[in-house]
């Protein structure tokens, strides 16, 4: 026998036995005529190179899947990004999500928030509440969970300069609940070299920042098993108009820097690799996203095993969540945003994420609106349950269209890679303006195209209608600003500031000696010390930083 077909003979044995052993929802997994179906379908011979770049289901590679019977075993995680206002009325919101079967918590923060400062500074006049939910303080964030056990539920939080204090909020509230870290499952995105890349929401310079992931990534591998420190995103590289390579590149790129900090750092690389998760935007061009996902896998498990010497499965293995692309969206004919987010969550459900969120039709014109955000989630859920597509593991698998995309792709990251080894890594890059240069030449790209109608979007450049059509939208009350500000004074007012003053000053210590970070500003949330006081507190000591512009 060939020792190639040798080799996939005993490969999908093994892969049959994991199958047996993880077991299937209840659900019947036939065609909607009947017909029963395989759970993977592969080669009749497969040739030179298929284990080496295919393989199987929850097999190293795992291009074709990080889990072996994937949906069949259970669903991806359905999650809505939300937050808005004041931290009651995102606690409601949270509360009917999970009611209408909503299976994970997504918490979007407001501007102020997101930049480390409180609502009565003067940078936040106007924006307190706006983007996202309000959070300075523990009593925030117990107002925001309240009624809502943290340990029942899996909870994602999009925040990244600031994340080591909100980081510290959620701990402190799940200690009042009672909840033993170890049970905390979830995700802090905490991805800070996406910031200088793409978003630009950091607060301190790059070398910092990195310091102070490390703390949480050593405190969280030691304390939090199950929660996931870091999200390494390229959601947001693509939202600032890359390509899907640029993608892919520069946020593997920005996962494998994470890798060596933490190993740097004394931690084993099994040790914490297994708790790094991935973010990825899902576009509009169907099968490209598709081998994205695929060629992500694969590379990400390589470099894990060749150059990190990783031996843990989980290490090799990535897992990640996708957002369908806001960017993508329409203020003109809104409704049509209907269906660019059921093609672009099909992508990402063929390509195996783990979890999902879908964008609401209105969400490019204000913040969805309930209606708008449980049409989102019944997407998914029609998806799951009426298409057919979560009874096959990679039904894409064996196409010679995706095939050869997801090569290609994979070709095109391993060039970047290169590049970004040439400048000096990817710290060295974004402060030479490297990966900014590349995303803002491909964004310039695509708009000439769409400007000269190489590239239509509907209802934009073509098949415009000349009425606008009105939906509701929602409204955020003005009066959220001075609400806060008004709950921060006096909760400044009856704290113990003596104890907050103390805390601080051993978090300004803990910066100058380069101690963790983390249990300190655990004792500073404790005392309802202010994200605004502990950033301030920080950059005393970590100073700030300005880009150098890309032209």
């Amino acid at each position: 026998m060939d020792k190639q077909l040798e080799l996939f003979n005993e490969s999908k044995t093994s892969w049959s036995e994991s199958v047996s052993v993880s077991g299937n929802r209840n659900a019947d997994f036939d065609t909607l005529s009947g017909n029963p179906i395989d759970l993977c379908y592969f080669p009749v011979s497969p040739g030179n190179g298929y284990m080496e770049k295919l393989g199987f289901p929850g097999q190293y590679p795992y291009t074709r899947g990080i889990h072996s019977n994937l949906y069949r075993g259970k669903l991806w995680t359905m999650r809505q990004f939300a937050g808005y206002g004041r931290p009651e009325e995102t606690n409601h919101r949270f509360k009917l999500l999970l009611e209408k079967g909503q299976t994970g918590l997504s918490v979007a923060y407001d501007m102020p928030t997101l930049m480390g400062y409180d609502p009565d500074h003067s940078f936040s006049v106007g924006e307190v509440g706006k983007c996202g939910v309000n959070v300075s303080n523990l009593e925030d964030m117990e107002t925001l969970f309240d009624g809502i056990n943290l340990g029942d539920i899996s909870v994602s939080q999009t925040i990244n300069g600031p994340a080591i204090i909100l980081l510290a909020f959620y701990i402190a509230v799940a200690e009042k609940q009672g909840v033993p870290l170890d049970r905390l499952r979830g995700t802090l995105q905490n991805d800070i070299l996406k910031e200088f890349i793409a978003q630009k929401e950091w607060i301190f310079p790059p070398e910092p920042s990195m310091r102070v992931i490390t703390d949480m990534l050593t405190y969280c591998t030691k304390n939090m098993p199950k929660y996931n420190t870091i999200s390494v995103s390229g959601y947001h590289i693509r939202e600032a108009g890359s390509t899907a390579a640029q993608e892919l590149a520069f946020t593997l790129a920005n996962g494998f820097t994470y890798v060596e900090y933490g190993i740097k750092a004394g931690l084993n690389v099994d040790a914490f690799a297994p708790r790094l998760s991935f973010f990825f935007n899902s576009h509009l061009d169907f099968f490209e996203e598709i081998a994205k996902y695929r060629a992500a896998r694969r590379i990400w498990a390589k470099r894990m095993k060749n150059k990190y010497g990783a031996k843990n499965e989980r290490s090799m293995a990535l897992r990640f969540h996708a957002q369908t692309a806001g960017c993508s969206l329409t203020a003109q004919q809104p409704e049509i945003n209907i269906a660019r987010t059921g093609f672009q969550a099909m992508a990402a459900v063929l390509g195996g994420t783990q979890s999902l969120h879908t964008n609401s039709m209105d969400e490019t014109l204000a913040l969805p609106s309930e209606k708008a955000a449980e049409i989102a989630l019944r997407t998914q859920q029609l998806i799951a349950h009426e298409t057919g597509v979560a009874n096959v593991v990679d039904p894409m698998g064996g196409s010679w269209f995706v095939e050869s995309l997801t090569d290609s792709i994979e070709e095109q990251v391993e060039q970047y890679f290169k590049a970004i080894d040439e400048l000096g890594g990817v710290i060295p890059a974004i402060e030479q303006g490297y990966l900014q240069h590349e995303i803002a030449h491909a964004a310039s790209d695509y708009q000439n195209k769409v400007d000269n109608n190489q590239r239509i979007v509907v209802s934009v450049n073509d098949f415009v209608n000349e009425e606008e059509i009105d939906i509701p939208i929602l409204e955020i009350n003005t009066q959220v600003e001075r609400v806060q500000c008004d709950k921060l004074d006096l909760l400044r007012k009856n704290r113990n500031n003596s104890e907050v003053r103390s805390a601080l000053n051993q978090i300004k210590i803990a910066c100058r000696n380069n101690e963790n970070l983390v249990p300190l500003i655990i004792i500073a949330a404790k005392a309802y010390a202010t994200l605004g006081e502990i950033v301030v507190t920080m950059k005393e000591e970590l100073g700030e930083w300005q880009e150098t512009a890309v032209f």
